[in-house]
């Protein structure tokens, strides 16, 4: 039998909850929001969570997540073709998918869960087909465009464009559609079953020191993240203000990108500028830090932009979809620069290492900014959204 909810802010029977994603290795934001659920879960409610991998190979997640949550990895390996060619990758990833929902439909029959939820895998695709009694739903970590952002041509570009058509036929399947944006829900269209749920922002419980001269950049080392461009911009700032040497750029992050953007900053000879290895321990570095900086092309709801305007910390971005326009008034808690004006950044990025009262009037008003996306206010959301479905 399954033990009652301790404390819920609305009454929702227990439930049992299965979460699948590819893995819990790697220190991404996917990796990150869904910890702080499940942690608020067994904090809060006596529902069962059970989350089941793909490629975990045996290693520890990155994150610790609560004792009572059982994990479960079925072994598929998808990235085990990632070196292949296009047609191996092909080949490989049509089997390695029947094997997934072959295992996936043996685990869910088996386990029995309420609710499954799918945060955009493999899975997504057939997963609404599997009859085991759950209720599916799609929770989308990226922006509707996600697929086309690269701008491919010829067949990759078709590929590209198939593959979100696919998508808009998709997720109307589930029973009930997540994206983290008004921006992107509006880029899906009037669909039934879309809700607009964003992701929290917990406090991490330290303050950013605003005299500190120093700019972060928190995410993975790729194209996504474009933090070639970061450099681009610092380079700039650098070779236009020589008072602002004493200032340090320091990204944290890993990926297939790393080597590439560690030659970018030894070409430009920026000393003041660092690739660093990712740290469990990020809010350390917020708080030895004064503003952030996001280079992303595309984005679902950025965690590293509303964990950094928690700790008061100042925000420069790109105007990117999705998420910065959801989360920030511009010149007022941070700043939004038209996505690609590579110059405009740096420019907005020195005008807040030019200006003390500036930069800390802004983390102040960040900080305020983002309680509305206070754990409970976006739990009790969850909350509601699975008491409907399970009604």
């Amino acid at each position: 039998m399954r033990p009652k909810p301790r404390t819920s802010m609305i009454t929702v029977r227990p439930l049992k909850i299965a979460y699948c994603i590819l893995g819990l290795s790697n220190p991404g934001g996917m990796e990150r929001v869904l910890l702080n659920k499940v942690r608020w879960i067994c904090d809060n409610t006596g529902w069962e969570v059970v989350v089941v991998t793909t490629d975990q190979r045996g290693r520890e997640p990155f994150y610790r997540f609560p004792e009572k949550v059982r994990f479960i990895d079925l072994n598929v390996n998808y990235t085990d073709d990632n070196g292949k060619g296009i047609v191996g990758k092909a080949t490989g990833y049509l089997k390695k998918r029947r094997l997934h929902r072959k295992r996936l439909s043996s685990l869910l029959k088996a386990e029995k869960p309420d609710i499954t939820v799918s945060l955009f895998p493999c899975e997504s695709s057939f997963i609404p087909a599997i009859k085991d009694g759950s209720k599916k739903v799609l929770e989308l970590h990226f922006s509707k465009n996600f697929r086309v952002q690269y701008g491919r041509k010829g067949i990759f570009g078709f590929i590209d464009s198939m593959r979100l058509r696919q998508d808009e036929r998709l997720v109307r399947k589930f029973d009930s559609f997540v994206v983290l944006t008004h921006e992107d829900a509006g880029n899906w269209g009037n669909l039934s079953n879309l809700s607009v749920i964003p992701n929290a922002a917990l406090p991490l419980g330290v303050e950013a020191d605003n005299d500190k001269k120093r700019v972060i950049a928190v995410g993975r080392l790729d194209y996504q993240k474009g933090f070639d461009r970061l450099i681009d911009a610092w380079a700039i700032i650098m070779n236009q203000h020589p008072e602002l040497h004493n200032w340090q750029l320091d990204i944290f992050g890993q990926g297939e990108w790393q080597d590439m953007l560690v030659k970018k900053i030894k070409e430009y000879n920026l000393s003041n500028a660092k690739i660093n290895s990712p740290t469990k321990d990020i809010a350390s570095e917020y708080a030895e830090s004064s503003i952030l900086a996001m280079t992303s092309h595309y984005e679902g709801f950025p965690m590293v932009l509303i964990e950094a305007m928690t700790c008061g910390i100042a925000p420069v971005t790109f105007d990117y979809q999705c998420g910065p326009r959801d989360i920030i008034t511009n010149n007022k808690d941070g700043i939004l620069v038209s996505n690609g004006d590579t110059k405009a950044f740096a420019d907005a990025l020195a005008s807040l290492m030019l200006d003390d009262e500036k930069r800390k009037r802004m983390g102040e008003a960040a900080r305020e900014s983002v309680a509305r996306f206070s754990e409970s206010s976006v739990m009790q959301q969850w909350e509601k959204l699975f008491s409907r479905l399970t009604r």
